[in-house]
């Protein structure tokens, strides 16, 4: 063991109680952070026959980029077995609602080499591919000692992830190294990885411009829309916390008759603290899950559902992206653009820095300062249906012209 993995390894044992504190702290809200803790650990009672291709999504997002990629697999390699691995309950739970029991799923172990070690060689996988920002140095190595091929692909490495990165120069570049290919979404990503020591990356394009919408969630959306009435409808996608507080109090200002807010949180153990919220802002609401009819002095829809937020832009006529408006690095507005949606984003996009530079050049996205502009966008873009119109259609484009990552990542894969 290199004397960089070592200290990082004797880090990670120190750290211990703090790991098994946060799941606790977390359990609090979301109890599910308790469930399957030995898996946290390398221990499974589970297991396939199979050959198994292992795919590891950290959460939510990462689980519904992996999806085109996952169902290609599946066509491709019908022999194999998917494992999905996931570090969040809501992954799991959303890898469950995209795949039911087409795949296997289980908690990725932390980065102890004992428990790393278990769980390859329980599953024994015949290759891992784990997306975005995940370099974990011991499972890497693990995965080399044991011939396994390892892939990073819908790689994306921001700046602020580049700097931390870079901290630790050694242990990353020894990392990186290790790894069997790396496909980055953009060239940005690309360089940044090779700085860091990666020598061979491939920019094969973003995953999630490859994901197709549910056509029954569409639908689902758009009765939800007709229901809804004539009214028009502005939804705050993905919210995280504090910016929830912003867009109640720039509500007050805004200038649009009849208007419905759409409010998602971006985690659901957020849904009864922003209710809260609300309630005190003293705005007439209701909540998605009540599963009553939206009234019509109802002001803001709580969305406090989870897997319908195709639904909920397919029901909205303009999208304001969560994470962007405070130093989140934004969610996902390519969901919204591929359902052709007007798309406001804050000045907080590093997680999706290059999607929403293209969007904006596309013209299928307006970028505002802060939650305040945000809505005098929004309320622009409700009285101007052309506009309106011009940005949908834009988005439309947008994604089309940019799908095809899952099949160049495809043809990096070699096992």
């Amino acid at each position: 063991m290199t004397a960089s993995r070592c200290a990082y390894s004797l880090l990670l044992y120190a750290m211990l109680p703090y790991a098994l504190g946060h799941l606790a702290w977390r359990a609090r809200r979301q109890p599910a952070y308790l469930e399957h803790l030995p898996e946290r650990f390398g221990r499974y009672d589970f297991s396939t026959a199979q050959p198994v291709i292992w795919v590891h999504a950290v959460s939510v997002g990462e689980t519904r980029a992996a999806e085109p990629l996952i169902r290609a697999l599946r066509v491709k390699y019908p022999r194999h077995h998917i494992l999905l691995t996931h570090m969040t309950p809501t992954g799991r739970e959303t890898g469950m609602a995209l795949f039911e029991n087409g795949v296997a799923r289980g908690y990725l172990p932390y980065d102890f080499p004992f428990a790393v070690a278990r769980f390859l060689d329980h599953f024994k996988p015949s290759c891992g591919i784990v997306l975005e920002t995940e370099i974990w140095p011991n499972l890497i190595h693990a995965c080399r000692a044991r011939n396994i091929p390892l892939y990073l692909v819908n790689a994306r490495m921001s700046e602020k992830s580049f700097r931390g990165y870079r901290r630790f120069g050694a242990l990353t570049a020894a990392s990186l190294g290790e790894l069997s290919g790396i496909a980055a979404q953009g060239a940005a990503d690309a360089d940044r990885l090779r700085t860091l020591g990666a020598p061979a990356v491939a920019v094969t394009g973003n995953l999630k411009f490859d994901i197709t919408p549910d056509a029954a969630i569409v639908q689902q959306g758009l009765a939800w829309r007709k229901a809804w009435g004539a009214r028009p409808v502005l939804l705050a996608a993905s919210t995280r916390e504090g910016e929830e507080e912003l867009l109640l109090e720039a509500l007050r200002d805004i200038d649009v008759a009849d208007l419905l807010t759409v409010i998602v949180p971006r985690h659901p153990q957020r849904f009864d603290a922003v209710a809260v919220l609300i309630e005190r802002a003293g705005i007439s609401s209701q909540r998605r899950s009540s599963g009553t009819v939206v009234a019509a002095p109802t002001r803001i829809l709580l969305g406090d559902s989870m897997g319908e937020m195709i639904a909920y832009y397919a029901a909205c006529d303009v999208a304001i992206i969560g994470g962007s408006l405070l130093p989140f690095g934004a969610q996902n507005l390519i969901e919204a653009c591929v359902v052709g949606k007007p798309v406001i984003i804050g000045p907080h996009t590093y997680n999706f820095a290059e999607a929403t530079q293209l969007a904006l050049e596309a013209g299928a996205a307006v970028q505002v300062r802060d939650a305040r502009d945000a809505l005098a966008a929004a309320s622009e873009l409700l009285k101007d249906s052309a506009r309106s119109q011009r940005m949908a259609r834009a988005g439309l484009e947008f994604t089309r012209s940019h799908q095809g990552a899952t099949a160049r990542t495809l043809e990096l894969l070699r096992f």
